[in-house]
C-alpha cells in the first residue's frame, strides 16, 4: 500500500488527503500515518521547509503546509527513483 501511496504521489498533480484517502480506500489517520512512514524512510519530505516564503505568486497558495492544517509532501531523491523504478518495471525499492 506504501507502493500505490508513493506511485499518486509522484503522478502529476496535486492530490489532496481525502482524496489519497478515497483513492486508496483508507482512513485519513491511517493515510497521515503512511505518509509519516514514507517520510521517516526518505521518500518523501514536508514541502514547507523548501518554501521561499514568496506566496503570492505559489501555485500552492490555497493548500499551502505554512500556517495551515495540512501538511504537503513532495518527494525526494529516493523516493522520485522508487517512482521511476516501478514505471519502468524493475523490482521497487520499497518493500511493504
Amino acid at each position: 500500500m506504501l507502493r500505490d501511496l508513493l506511485r499518486l504521489i509522484g503522478q502529476e498533480g496535486i492530490h489532496n488527503p481525502l482524496e489519497l484517502a478515497k483513492r486508496l480506500e483508507v482512513s485519513q489517520a491511517l493515510l497521515e500515518q503512511m505518509l509519516e512512514d514514507l517520510a521517516r524512510m526518505g521518500y518523501l519530505k514536508p514541502a514547507a521547509s523548501q518554501c521561499p516564503g514568496q506566496c503570492v505568486s505559489c501555485p500552492l497558495l490555497n493548500r499551502c503546509a505554512v500556517g495551515g492544517q495540512t501538511r504537503v509532501w513532495m518527494l525526494t531523491e529516493k523516493g522520485m527513483e522508487a517512482v521511476k523504478k516501478g514505471h519502468r518495471g524493475e523490482s521497487p525499492l520499497l518493500r511493504c
